[in-house]
């Protein structure tokens, strides 16, 4: 039996799981870099790591603190731009990237934009970025929904799913064929979809969740495999090798951030400030 383990570290490794050998990846902030990483060292070692700004087959020796962070490399096979790194998506040599999620609907359309009217939002989210160039031209995309919601109708339409579901996606001419989001992560369980609607289902549940959990913060009728799973719990492995590269994002950044103010006040109080 493994040692305790946190949801971010279990979301981590689930993710990594999703990255094969020899794969092109396009890696974000965050969750992205540290499962990549974790994918490179354990499962995929022949897997090119990329950067949205350019740099290229690179081995994180920790986690980045922005796109262009080369200093957060072993070193880096070539280092070019951010325009390259996006005409080489859409020329098709991009087989995985990950996103995060505002809201999704049924389909795995997403809204990164905003909550509520475009003119006066309730919350101002951090916009596509390269999110709808990705998802439009990588053969497959990972999402991640940690904080955001699901929905019948996105209250903005930034990056493009499978949109009204079933081939429509394919029958726009739009986008490569085949190409579209694989998988969504969410803090509760697994979401794949189905091949012939394209209609998000659950296919695996985390350890002490429900069905009937998950179904509650989804307003259609979900489906659910028929073989549904429970996620796997990670190795001591893969913990050990996510708490050592990424010390942050296997606690999470809220508890990192209590434990700096604690430990700060109690230097304050020891130096007698």
């Amino acid at each position: 039996m493994s040692k305790g383990y946190t949801l971010n570290e279990l979301l981590i490794i689930t993710c990594a799981k999703e990255i094969k050998d020899y794969e092109n990846v396009i890696l974000g902030v965050g969750l992205p870099t540290t499962a990549g990483a974790l994918a490179k060292a354990l499962y995929a070692p022949h897997a090119t790591l990329m950067m949205e700004s350019g740099i290229i087959d690179f081995e994180p020796l920790i986690p980045l603190n922005h796109i262009a962070d080369a200093h957060s490399c072993r070193g880096f096979s070539c280092a070019t731009d951010l325009f390259t790194a996006f005409t080489m998506t859409y020329r098709g040599f991009v087989d995985v990237c990950f996103l995060g999620v505002g809201q999704i609907d049924k389909y795995g359309n997403l809204n990164t934009t905003c909550i509520g009217d475009y003119y006066k939002p309730t919350l101002r989210l951090p916009g596509s970025g390269g999110a709808a160039d990705f998802i439009s031209y990588a053969k497959r995309t990972v999402l991640t929904l940690r904080g955001g919601e699901f929905v019948e109708k996105l209250d903005y339409f930034t990056s493009p799913g499978y949109l009204d579901g079933g081939d429509s996606r394919d029958r726009s001419g739009l986008f490569p064929k085949g190409s579209g989001p694989a998988m969504l992560l969410t803090t509760k369980g697994v979401f794949r979809f189905d091949d012939e609607t394209k209609e998000l289902y659950l296919a695996q549940i985390h350890p002490g969740v429900t069905v009937e959990d998950i179904k509650k913060e989804i307003p259609w009728d979900l489906k659910v495999s028929p073989d549904i799973e429970e996620t796997i719990p990670p190795s001591d492995r893969e913990i050990d090798f996510v708490r050592r590269f990424a010390p942050t994002e296997s606690v999470g950044r809220a508890l990192t951030m209590e434990l700096s103010i604690k430990a700060t006040l109690n230097r304050s109080v020891g130096n007698g400030k």
